[in-house]
């Protein structure tokens, strides 16, 4: 840690002129944006944004998660001043030019005005020429999300880290559901299931409408290694989008969620699945589901924002510089 810079930098999400470099302002202080870029909405010579959605009115049992996006950016402050660990000497927040595009803006009470809301607040950040990261929120947001990255892509990959399928049939369309978005997602043709996968599941649904899964048991019997390389032959080189549902997690882990299900995930066995992965084309991420109403120790949030840090090294690394 560079105590010197630590002595005069502050506020560095509004302060700061470089988009890119780690920074050294004090973790305890300051302005929480996402691991201290900048906030801007001038995504004028920007890499990739990332942006928060407040919103938790599709969830089945526990609220919360509107307030994840602010937790997510309070715990990232930890890992501000280190480059991620693991990727060989790669540094992504010193490589790539990263904001914080802030929240996407709806109105609470207009439910159903929602979902293109968000399309149109993601397909503008695409149309920029920018990637985004994008922190939930619960798991609906994810179909708005992919819609706008189908636009520009055609039929993604999807790599899907959960302790539920989200596969439960809902042909109504006007449904604002987290535990049915992709079954909605595979009728719509926005993802191609067979070219997509499921890590950590352990929930049961009827069809899986042809998704590729490792079940939990099957990361935790042949190690998230070899789950990595299994789906990377999955997805080839195809436009991959990653969403990490942090109940993919066991509670243990992540007991800030609305549907925690025993028996996931260890927070290693992920990011070695993420490390992993590298070499994917990995077009955009989320990470959702993190309430930390139902965490009094902050740790959902800190895994979320490592998550997160994970999946803008992955995007990165295709990305690399010589």
């Amino acid at each position: 840690m560079a105590l010197e810079d630590a002595k005069h930098q502050v506020d560095e999400a509004f302060t700061r002129e470089d988009l890119r470099g780690l920074t050294y302002e004090n973790t305890f202080g300051g302005a929480p944006s996402f691991l201290r870029r900048k906030y801007t909405k001038d995504l004028t010579g920007v890499d990739l944004a990332v942006t928060g959605v407040p919103f938790d009115h599709a969830v089945t049992n526990r609220p919360g998660t509107r307030f994840g996006p602010r937790a997510i950016r309070e715990a990232s402050a930890l890992q501000s001043p280190d480059p991620a660990y693991g990727w060989d000497g790669y540094d992504a927040l010193s490589e790539l030019s990263i904001v914080d595009y802030g929240d996407v803006a709806y109105d609470y009470a207009k439910i159903a005005e929602f979902p293109g809301v968000l399309e149109e607040h993601i397909r503008t950040i695409l149309k920029a020429g920018v990637g985004t990261i994008t922190l939930g929120g619960d798991h609906f947001i994810t179909l708005p999300i992919l819609k706008a990255y189908a636009e520009k892509y055609g039929p993604l990959s999807v790599i899907q880290v959960d302790a539920h399928s989200d596969l439960w049939p809902d042909d109504d369309y006007d449904r604002i559901d987290h535990g049915t978005f992709m079954y909605k997602a595979v009728k719509l043709g926005i993802i191609d299931p067979k070219r997509s996968v499921q890590i950590g599941i352990r929930t049961t649904v009827e069809d899986s409408l042809g998704f590729n899964v490792i079940d939990a048991r099957a990361v935790h019997e042949k190690g998230a290694a070899a789950a990595a390389a299994q789906v990377k032959e999955i997805v080839g080189d195809h436009p991959s989008y990653l969403t990490f549902d942090i109940d993919g997690l066991d509670p243990a882990f992540a007991p800030g969620t609305g549907t925690p299900v025993w028996g996931g995930l260890s927070s290693g066995q992920a990011a070695i699945l993420l490390r992993d992965l590298a070499g994917i084309n990995l077009v955009g991420g989320d990470v959702v589901e993190v309430s930390p109403p139902f965490d009094t120790t902050g740790a959902t949030a800190v895994a979320g924002a490592h998550v997160a840090l994970e999946l803008i090294s992955l995007w990165g690394w295709t990305r690399r510089k010589g």
